[in-house]
């Protein structure tokens, strides 16, 4: 009981500490997404997997530019495999809006990105060319420099191959790092000092 009651008390600090969210204007965002996690048990040899890492600079307060990556992985017995993979722009905009945010240390936020994207099946078959997508999310703020994220976005490619359109809609959920660039700046002088 009173280890449960400690750890209480820590997360309690822990969240009071949180005082402000960092996406304000010269700060660094780093981190990514994991979507599409699913392992099928019944027999079908089912797996999907979907990884995407991001990095994004605070051109204002609330609004991230940078770029994203994306690679995928399904596959299921007797079925092939599909590769997806994708790189290219992204921006951010966070709500900063106390009446639009749910939580006191979450921020709602639109992702859009646009980039070179494609999707090929081991059977035959593939769309490459441009990728779009867009869609809301959530970050909850665990720490002033922490968020996690779920992310519901719309995805499309629009090119060439066998389909000359693909597009589906991804539910993620992410891990980013928000770096104020007063401490980046501080530890490249400590590294350039060495």
């Amino acid at each position: 009981m009173k280890s449960t009651s400690l750890l209480l008390a820590l997360a309690a600090m822990l969240c009071i500490n949180v005082s402000k969210a960092q996406i304000q204007q010269g700060n660094v965002l780093a981190g990514g997404d994991l979507g599409g996690l699913s392992l099928g048990l019944n027999g079908d040899g089912y797996f999907n997997l979907s990884l995407n890492p991001k990095a994004a600079w605070f051109i204002k307060d609330n609004i991230a530019i940078g770029a994203y990556a994306k690679l995928g992985l399904t596959t299921a017995k007797n079925s092939g495999t599909t590769t997806t993979y994708g790189v290219g722009p992204l921006a951010r905009y966070y709500v900063n809006d106390p009446k639009v945010n749910p939580l006191r240390h979450a921020r709602i936020f639109v992702e859009a990105n646009a980039g070179i994207e494609g999707s090929n099946y081991s059977k035959g078959g593939s769309t490459n060319g441009l990728g779009l997508g867009v869609g809301p999310g959530i970050a909850y703020f665990i720490t002033p420099n922490i968020g996690l994220e779920t992310l519901l976005k719309y995805d499309g490619i629009v090119g060439f191959g066998s389909k000359t359109t693909t597009s589906y809609l991804d539910l993620n959920v992410g891990f980013q790092i928000y770096l104020p660039s007063a401490k980046m700046k501080a530890a490249a002088k400590g590294n350039s000092a060495q």
